[in-house]
């Protein structure tokens, strides 16, 4: 059995913690080694690494309700780094701002024009957004919601009926805007919406059914993984399909 090497071994470890952080606020190192399970060393090695990269922080101090020295909190620096959400429609752009706490830090909605430079329309409503949020912000990541279907090794778009709309968005995107783009169709996103902050929370299985200016393909998720479904004849639903998405 291949076994982790010791760069993808610091790379889980600090993954695991920064989701801990983001999880549950502030902790100390005794608590992060209480919910990793990693030792004392391992633990502090990670701070250092997370704090040296910028991705965390000292956040006070806790335990003055008892005796012995105070112990430290490190917490997530929320504005070390933005993503981007793009719900791309047929008459309009919306774009919502996050730092990596998830926190909404800056929203545009631009009517779409007829026949625009998709590429170019979309980059400047994300720095408009982006704008909101300070003087100098980037995105790291943006992922694109868009009707049509994209494929799953290309990443390439189908005809969707967006104006100014092309098979190679996403790579267009990214070259303008320097950051990572992640191209889905907006079914799929709004399943994996639901299953995480949703009306789905807690389930195993559900479906979903998108109406719009036509009926989409019901989805499903299980354990974060969406199930893209099929239509057959007069509408039923067929082939489930399963395709773990990754989003961010």
């Amino acid at each position: 059995m291949k076994t982790a090497d010791p760069t993808m071994a610091r790379a889980i470890n600090d993954r695991l913690a920064l989701d801990l952080l983001l999880e549950h606020g502030p902790l100390t190192a005794t608590q992060l080694r209480t919910f990793t399970g990693l030792s004392r060393p391992t633990v502090a090695d990670l701070i250092e690494r997370l704090r040296e990269s910028g991705l965390i922080e000292r956040a006070g101090e806790t335990g003055a309700d008892r005796r012995g020295p105070n112990a430290r909190l490190y917490g997530l620096v929320p504005g070390r780094a933005h993503v981007a959400g793009v719900d791309l429609r047929r008459d309009a752009v919306h774009v919502v701002v996050a730092d990596i706490a998830g926190t909404e830090t800056g929203t545009v909605t631009r009517p779409l024009p007829p026949g625009p430079d998709l590429p170019a329309f979309i980059a400047g409503a994300v720095g408009d957004a982006l704008g909101a949020a300070g003087e100098g912000r980037t995105a790291h990541t943006v992922v694109l919601g868009t009707p049509g279907l994209i494929h799953p090794r290309t990443g390439l778009a189908s005809e969707s009926g967006v104006p100014g709309g092309r098979p190679d968005l996403g790579p267009a995107l990214a070259g303008l805007l320097g950051a990572r783009v992640i191209v889905e169709n907006e079914v799929n996103l709004a399943t994996i919406a639901e299953h995480r902050d949703g009306a789905a929370v807690g389930r195993d299985d559900f479906a979903l059914l998108w109406l719009d200016d036509g009926i989409a393909p019901g989805s499903s998720s299980t354990d974060g993984c969406a199930r893209r479904v099929r239509r057959r004849g007069r509408g039923r639903a067929a082939q489930v399909r399963r395709r773990r998405l990754s989003a961010a």
